[in-house]
């Protein structure tokens, strides 16, 4: 704990442009770093941001952008403005572009409500993979083709997609994707497939797109785990269980929360929210104590270290968001608490945990690293 106290005091008197190490530098030999991007973030309202970005992370995935939502908004009209810019953000600063997400049963167009027929939905579905993939073909290096498919008992998620196309949907999917660009890499991304259940039915699922002849070329476990609890041996179970089958492991939406659950169980669904505040469920509205940032470290160390001891089998971790005043977990599932799930505080600087990281590599981070 010392050793971390004493880089953190250094860390005040750097500034965001001068950054004492590079996550993508350090990790160049084992596996791409990323992290999860705005328009506002890559824009002129934001050009410290988009300027700073590219020192230290060396892939970029939209956070919202490119949700069919927003590229997609009429039955007859696509947005591209938005995505345009951020494939042309990447390639300028030579940062692999990971397109998120084709197929997802949240955050769709307002006109997708009102379909009630297989026949429109399927319309949609083909027309929207293949003018969206085609358009970045040779760009965009690799695409979440379906996102969060399944429920947490593995079985398939009862989404609009499952009931009017059928359980062969996300197969029909990765074909769309592969055919619309052959050099794209194609991946299934969700959350809590590390656990038992939820990934038997991910590894069910996987082989049958392979089954079917389909190419899918990765998975991504999307990381949205507390702190003090990563269950790192699971983690460790699934990259094993997937990369047995033959498919490149990611880490694609990487946080660690360290406020309350308001809930028993543990998700990441994104339409399930708490409202209003509860008592003691913001704790730490002015900054963390030292013991917190001492727990965040800890945390991404162990990680860290679990992630370069499967350097062959893992080609990226994506943070999911630049720095902390930029993470999703400020409003879910609870608007307006005050969160630190990220290795960057909100201007910019690195945390403890940014050195815990580091660490991880060359060894030499005073951390637990037991798992």
């Amino acid at each position: 704990m010392a050793i971390i106290l004493l880089v953190c005091s250094c860390v005040t008197r750097r500034t965001a442009t001068t950054p004492v190490a590079s996550l993508k530098s350090t990790f160049k030999n084992d596996f791409l770093i990323g992290t999860a991007l705005s328009i506002q973030q890559i824009s002129g309202n934001e050009m410290a941001i988009a300027k700073w970005v590219p020192g230290q992370f060396n892939a970029i995935t939209p956070e919202n952008l490119m949700k069919a939502a927003l590229i997609h908004p009429e039955w007859n009209r696509y947005n591209f403005e938005a995505a345009d810019r951020f494939v042309a953000y990447g390639t300028r600063y030579n940062m692999k572009v990971n397109g998120h997400t084709l197929i997802w049963h949240s955050q769709l167009p307002f006109f997708i409500r009102r379909v009630k027929n297989a026949d429109s939905l399927r319309h949609f579905f083909t027309e929207h993979i293949d003018t969206v993939v085609s358009r970045y073909r040779g760009k965009v290096y690799s695409w979440d083709v379906v996102n969060e498919a399944l429920e947490e008992d593995g079985s398939l998620r009862r989404s609009i997609f499952l009931e009017l196309l059928g359980e062969n949907y996300i197969i029909e999917a990765f074909r769309l994707a592969q055919q619309a660009d052959p050099g794209a890499e194609l991946y299934y991304n969700d959350y809590n497939i590390e656990q038992p259940q939820k990934r038997a039915g991910a590894v069910a699922l996987i082989k049958k797109i392979q089954a079917a002849g389909v190419r899918i070329d990765g998975v991504g476990i999307q990381g949205h785990w507390h702190a003090n609890d990563v269950p790192l041996e699971k983690i460790e179970q699934s990259i094993l269980a997937y990369a047995a089958l033959g498919i490149k492991v990611m880490f694609t939406e990487l946080d660690l929360t360290v406020l309350p659950n308001p809930w028993d169980s543990n998700t990441a669904d994104v339409s399930a929210s708490v409202n209003g505040k509860r008592a003691g469920m913001d704790p730490y509205p002015n900054g963390l104590p030292d013991s917190v940032q001492a727990t965040l470290s800890r945390g991404y160390a162990n990680l860290f270290r679990l992630f370069l001891k499967h350097r062959d089998k893992i080609s990226r971790i994506t943070f999911w968001g630049v720095n902390d005043a930029y993470s999703w977990l400020n409003n879910w599932p609870i608007r307006g608490r005050t969160n630190y799930p990220l290795l960057f505080d909100r201007q910019n600087q690195p945390k403890p945990a940014f050195f815990a990281v580091i660490g991880a590599k060359s060894k030499k981070a005073n951390i637990n690293t037991a798992y």
